[in-house]
């Protein structure tokens, strides 16, 4: 059952990533028509609404203690990660975001391992990153990008980075709740809601629906809302508990490799050498990074999903 379950937890992983590795175009195209945190805040309420009648039960806090994990992975993972992406995106290229927000899941071994919550991550996870980075540095440099390291933009994405980590930690911290794996994403889509509020009645997007009237834009909002943010982050909370934060978020690794196939399937974008030897570069490193010798297994067994 156990190795049933790792392998359950790898598919839900790889699913999230293709998907997550698809967004780009859809918010591409909802940009020309919509704020970025207009279309933020379409995401987190269609994610939560779908969520709710999912399960339409009220899911009252038992006690501060109990709901901080689930504010702090709202806002970290949610309210933070977005705002501080999408920031960086005006200050800095989307090729230089792609490659700094890849440090995710090191910032995740290494928070884990700080708070006690796995054990100190191996040589094969560190060169599985340094292969996997290599990597998405060469297919942005193949898609005829550039590298800018623009220090805000820079410093922007690795607060991105850092809160991803963050993020990890706290849905794991959320276990010992007794809630559903449901249930937790609806808690967390919830405060993302909450901690996004006052942002709304600073800045004041225009959040009309007459921009949704086109159905190519409403099809791309609820892709966003219902598949990349609601089924999505169910299931990669899933994966979390099934085989812990670090061996999951290794997966943003091929995030850049679907990116590369839907533009050269949708975009008509060609795919050069350069980029097949990248891919083969970050299939190498993810696969290094999930090496049973590694802290990767470790994580799973010491973890308290896990036992």
């Amino acid at each position: 059952m156990h190795s049933r379950s790792r392998l359950l937890g790898h598919t839900f992983a790889l699913l999230v990533t293709i998907v997550w590795g698809t967004t780009f175009i859809s918010t591409k195209l909802l940009l020309r028509a919509c704020d970025p945190l207009a279309i933020m805040t379409y995401r987190f309420v269609i994610a939560w609404v779908i969520l709710f009648f999912l399960h339409p039960k009220p899911l009252l806090p038992k006690s501060l203690r109990e709901e901080l994990p689930f504010m702090a992975a709202g806002l970290t993972g949610l309210t933070l990660y977005f705002i501080l992406e999408n920031t960086a995106l005006a200050y800095t290229l989307a090729s230089t975001v792609g490659i700094i927000i890849s440090a995710a899941p090191m910032f995740s071994a290494l928070m884990l391992w700080l708070c006690r919550r796995a054990p100190r991550p191996r040589w094969s996870f560190f060169a599985g990153f340094v292969l996997a980075l290599t990597g998405i540095t060469l297919i942005s440099l193949a898609r005829g990008e550039t590298l800018d390291f623009n220090p805000l933009g820079s410093l922007l994405t690795l607060g991105a980075a850092f809160c991803w980590g963050c993020y990890g930690v706290c849905v794991e911290l959320t276990r010992s709740s007794g809630c559903t794996n449901l249930q937790v994403t609806r808690k967390v889509f919830f405060w993302g809601l909450v901690f996004t509020a006052p942002l709304l009645a600073l800045l004041r997007p225009d959040l009309s629906l007459a921009h949704l009237a086109a159905p190519d834009l409403l099809f791309n909002v609820l892709y966003l809302g219902v598949g990349a943010s609601a089924i999505c982050f169910v299931l990669w909370n899933k994966a979390l508990s099934l085989l812990g934060s670090v061996s999951t978020n290794v997966y943003i690794y091929l995030t850049p490799v679907v990116t590369l196939f839907a533009s050269a399937l949708i975009l008509h974008e060609p795919v050069t050498l350069q980029a097949l030897a990248a891919i083969a570069l970050i299939l190498a490193g993810l696969w290094l990074s999930q090496r049973k010798t590694g802290a990767l297994s470790e994580e799973v067994s010491a973890s308290p999903s896990s036992t």
